[in-house]
């Protein structure tokens, strides 16, 4: 199950990724803003959004053994309509469709499966899982970029089709619910958690947060590319640095993950964020070709970590039967929060005419987090009894009959 997840979240992931590749083409050919395009993004963020709250509660309810199965066919549908628009409201309305029934299936909802396959190690179990999510957003946007080069964005966007087809289809039919998770299905009454705060308090926190996280790390994952390429470097060597960031992402990912079985979910998500925001300012102030790939690969680290150190909060907070729409609903803000970035960092660019200003606001945004985040601390460390010093830095325990 991690590698079948890790798999279908690095094609789902590393289509969100590709949309910095698309941007300048498209602009070029259709005379969009930066604005406009980087709207394609927000359109994927917002249905990813609104839908992978309806398929956590179905997944609640139902378990997800078709997730991976629609989601396949819809991606390749998806990334083929894109090739033959004509008007920025196909665009929109194509990623708009790739998130709804496409990268919403095979996030939140697959990863709260995975999650309790594992009863030990379950942060390092979620970290290799989500490290698919980093690898995706490295690959496909480089050899994206290759084709678009080669045959043109129109072109690539039909290979990118038949490639996601032909990979995450087979792999569609490997989905399986983990006996957690099945048990939680049918005796969702006879659950219990340990941890100081009510489930949906932990998860109206961890919405608040993430929702100010996602507008710090969308700025890089969208605009990166093109802030290289308007420098003067090339295609190749700007996706070749989005590729070495999510590289070291995918390490960031399975190591963030670790770190939480170590330190605890919330210690570890404080850590990653502040590696996050301080790291995201500078990428417009690097000149060097060494300097950029040497950000590229801390910020990159700490981003994916914070991306793992949100699914095993999560995880660790919330029982089994609840999981699936916990996951989802922070999922929500989180999407939000990234279109929402992408957006307004796009919108500063036109105002601006350059992206200082859209790094300082992703670090701007990311500061805020790491306030909501330390309230949160307190929040609990206010409701724990004395006996419960290590909440913070030990696994909650769920019980079941």
């Amino acid at each position: 199950m991690v590698g079948v997840v890790f798999i279908l979240s690095a094609l789902a992931f590393g289509a969100l990724g590709s949309i910095s590749v698309f941007l300048k083409p498209l602009a070029a050919e259709f005379g969009w803003t930066r604005a406009q395009t980087s709207l394609g993004y927000t359109a994927i963020a917002l249905s990813s959004a609104l839908f992978g709250v309806a398929w956590g509660f179905i997944a609640d309810r139902f378990g997800t053994r078709w997730f991976g199965v629609v989601a396949a066919l819809v991606m390749a549908a998806s990334l083929f309509l894109l090739s033959g628009q004509t008007s920025i409201v196909h665009f929109y309305a194509f990623y708009f469709l790739y998130g709804a029934f496409g990268n919403a299936l095979v996030g939140s909802p697959l990863f709260a499966n995975v999650a309790y396959w594992f009863k030990h190690q379950p942060g390092l179990a979620l970290g290799f899982t989500a490290a698919g999510g980093a690898f995706g957003q490295g690959v496909v946007p480089y050899f994206a970029g290759i084709m678009i080069e080669s045959s043109g964005w129109r072109e690539t966007y039909v290979y990118m089709a038949s490639i996601y087809l032909i990979i995450a289809l087979p792999l569609g039919f490997l989905i399986r619910e983990s006996p957690r998770r099945l048990q939680a299905l049918r005796f969702p009454q006879a659950e219990s958690i340990v941890f100081p705060l009510k489930e949906t308090e932990v998860v109206l926190w961890l919405s608040i947060a993430v929702l100010f996280c996602c507008n710090c790390m969308s700025v890089p994952i969208v605009h990166l590319v093109p802030l290289l390429t308007d420098a003067g470097r090339s295609l190749s060597t700007a996706t070749g640095i989005l590729m070495v960031l999510m590289f070291s992402g995918t390490i960031g990912r399975i190591l963030g993950g670790k770190l939480c079985d170590v330190l605890g979910p919330l210690a570890a998500y404080v850590l990653m964020s502040l590696g996050q925001t301080v790291f995201v300012f500078w990428f417009p102030f690097m000149e060097s070709t060494s300097a950029l790939y040497a950000l590229a690969i801390l910020f990159g680290f700490a981003y994916s970590g914070v991306m793992s150190c949100i699914l095993v909060c999560t995880r660790m907070m919330v029982s089994p039967g609840f999981a699936g729409r916990a996951m989802s609903i922070t999922s929500f803000f989180g999407w939000g929060g990234m279109g929402l970035g992408a957006f307004i960092a796009g919108l500063l660019f036109d105002i601006n005419g350059n992206y200082v200003g859209s790094f300082a606001f992703a670090s701007v945004m990311g500061t805020i987090n790491l306030i909501v985040l330390s309230l949160f601390y307190f929040r609990i460390k206010g409701q724990r009894q004395p006996s419960d010093d290590a909440t913070l830095t030990s696994t909650s325990t769920v019980t079941t009959p």
